[in-house]
Formats: C-alpha cells, structure tokens, sequence
C-alpha cells in the first residue's frame, strides 16, 4: 500500500462521484443520517465504504506493480479522515502485486469474509467507467445489491443535466398537469433528478399506472437514458476532434515497417470502432425516443411504462460503448493537450492503440451488436 499524503490529489476528489470516481467517503457524510446506507452498504467492509475509487491512468513509474501491462487501473483510495482529506491517506491499485494481501490489511477484514468485496471490486474493475447506471446494473447482473443512496448523479452533473431535461420533458408536464401535478417544467426536472422519489412525481407514476416500487425503478431508468442522451450530445463535438487527431497522429523517430503498418491499421480501425459505438449508442436511445413520443404524442402511457419497465438491460450496453468512447477521447486528451505539442514515439503509440483496441474487444458483447 501507499500513504499519500499529497493535499492536491484528495481534495480535487472532495465533490459527488463521476464517471471516474465513486466518493464513497462523499456519500457516507451526505447519508450519515438515511439508515439505508448503512443497512445496505456498497462494501462489506466499513473502512473500504468510506473509501474513494477512481479509474486512474497508469503512469510509467507504476507499471512495474501489475503482473501485465494496463493503462487504466482501478484505485482505492482510504482518507486518514472523511473529513480532513488533506491529511492525506492510503492506497492501493486492485490486482497490483500483492493486491489481496493488501486488501485485507487495508479494510481490517479480521472477523468477516471479504469474498463478497473482492467480488464487488473485480467487477468495478472490468467496467470502462463508473458511471452509477452502468455500475448498478452490473452489480445487479453478478447478484450484488445496495442502497440506492450509493448511485446518485453528482451536484455538477445535476445542474448541467437540469435545462437539458426541463427541455426533453416540457411537453410530458401537460400531460401530467392534468393530474394536479407540476407546475413547470423546470421543478419536474428536477423532481427527476433527485436522488429521492417524492410526493411531487405522484402525479406522474399515476399516468404511467405503476406500483410505487416499479415506478422507483423506472424513474431511475429514465434518468439513465436521460443522463447518457445529454453525455452523448454534449461529448460527440469532441469524440470527432480526438478521431480526427488519431488519424492524423505520426510518431517522432525511426521506425521498422511492421510497426509503420501496425499504427496505420491501428488508427483506421480504433476510428471505425468509435464511430460504429456512437452509431449504436444513438440506436439504443431511438429505442427510449420512440417509447417516450408515443406517449406524449399520443397521451397513451403503455408504451412508455413498458419500455421503463424492461429498460435496465439496455444500460449495460449504454454504459459500456460510453464507457469506451469516454476512454479513449478523456486519455488522448490527457496524454494530448489542445494546443500543445503532440510529439510521441512509435512505442509509445503503439501502446496506447493496443490498449484502445483491447477496450473494445472487452466489450463486444451488444444486444444491438
């Protein structure tokens, strides 16, 4: 394990999970008093349910602790305190050298199993992002539950979220005021976006004609379609731009022709898989558009309910092709920066293309393949 003490790299993570980050040290103080988060805990173990995981790029001087190569790894990282991060705290990488060893030293499992953890944490390191859709569904599919509490859509990402979907819902608020129900659109918006199901979405699981329960479910299936429409939108400007530098990309030094032809099939084929993943993104979410027309359209809420109902399936796939995309563009960018230089060698290059084509070999499966 190592002890970090640096005051930069733990308060930069001091906001709501990402993408890239799961607080769960942010949530334990949000939900300190909701008895749910501690009776339905994302980790067994209380020290590692206070820990925050990130999806981090490995740099050069940490390759040596994985038995094989990666560019992205899955940290753990344990605060000194939840509430002093600048007191820095401890880490590790899940399968580096040593890794269960760690672990168990790591989250004091002395009198439990920590099977059910080290399961959790395999498949939190198979996924391309920890998106909390995507992650709640896979940990559903490998027989895993939680709190609900643990999958809310951070502050940030609910403020930019919230026009984008007063928006797509503003025609749904005259079918549900005929209920009584919402004043405008601007407060079923956000009624959507919260991470608790209240009175002011009764008016609507009325039309929708479903049991508290399922319409529990189908809200969050809805914000999950919701949230990867607007990720989607607004990250397709620059998916272009990264592809474009991808393809254009030649390596600094001298280089033999199996190299030279290795990097030019590389790039022609790391740009078709992009542009064949945001092609199926953008065919899932027809799936979810069509759904959502008829009913305002048409006023006739089956199709819609039916499509909430059977909808958790399809983020897997979402999440795993965003996932991907997200990537691939957020590493380029990295290693990359807009407006500077670009020099790289053949090795190099030849690294980052091997891991970009692996992402999407690990995630061919598709229901819309």
């Amino acid at each position: 394990m190592a002890v970090d003490r640096s005051n930069r790299p733990l308060t930069a993570l001091s906001g709501a999970s990402t993408s890239r980050v799961l607080n769960l040290a942010a949530i334990a103080l949000a939900q300190a008093d909701n008895p749910e988060h501690a009776k339905a805990p994302f980790f067994e173990s209380p020290i590692l349910n206070a820990a925050i995981l990130l999806k981090h790029r490995v740099r050069s001087d940490e390759s040596y602790m994985f038995a094989g190569t990666r560019s992205v790894a899955t940290k753990i990282i344990v605060p000194f305190s939840i509430h002093d991060l600048k007191s820095g705290g401890r880490s590790l990488f899940v399968q580096q050298r040593g890794y269960h060893d760690s672990l168990r030293e790591l989250g004091n499992y002395t009198s439990k199993s920590m099977e059910r953890d080290l399961q959790l944490l395999a498949t939190v390191d198979a996924l391309p992002s920890l998106d909390p859709f995507l992650l709640r569904e896979h940990m559903r599919g490998h027989g895993m539950d939680c709190a609900d509490c643990y999958f809310a859509i951070s502050q940030s990402d609910r403020q930019q979220m919230h026009a984008y979907v007063q928006m797509e819902i503003r025609k749904l608020t005259q079918l549900a005021s005929g209920d009584g129900g919402f004043a405008s659109a601007a407060r079923m918006a956000g009624a959507l976006l919260s991470s608790e199901i209240g009175e002011r979405l009764e008016p609507l699981r009325k039309t929708l004609m479903l049991e508290p329960d399922d319409f529990r479910e189908g809200v969050f299936s809805w914000r999950g379609f919701l949230y990867y429409k607007w990720n989607m939108e607004r990250t397709w400007p620059d998916i272009i731009g990264v592809l474009k530098a991808i393809r254009s990309m030649q390596p600094s030094g001298a280089m033999d022709g199996e190299t030279r032809s290795f990097l030019r099939d590389s790039q022609q084929k790391i740009v078709e898989r992009v542009r064949d993943a945001g092609l199926k993104v953008q065919k899932i979410l027809k799936v979810y558009d069509a759904a959502y027309d008829d009913l305002v359209r048409n006023g006739t809420p089956k199709t819609f309910r039916d499509f909430l109902l059977s909808a958790p399936h399809l983020f897997v796939d979402l999440g795993e092709k965003m996932g991907v995309i997200s990537h691939i563009v957020s590493f380029w960018r990295y290693r990359f920066p807009e407006g500077k230089s670009m020099t790289v060698d053949a090795e190099e290059l030849s690294a980052i293309f091997r891991d970009f084509n692996s992402s999407f070999a690990a995630n061919s499966d598709s229901v819309f393949a």
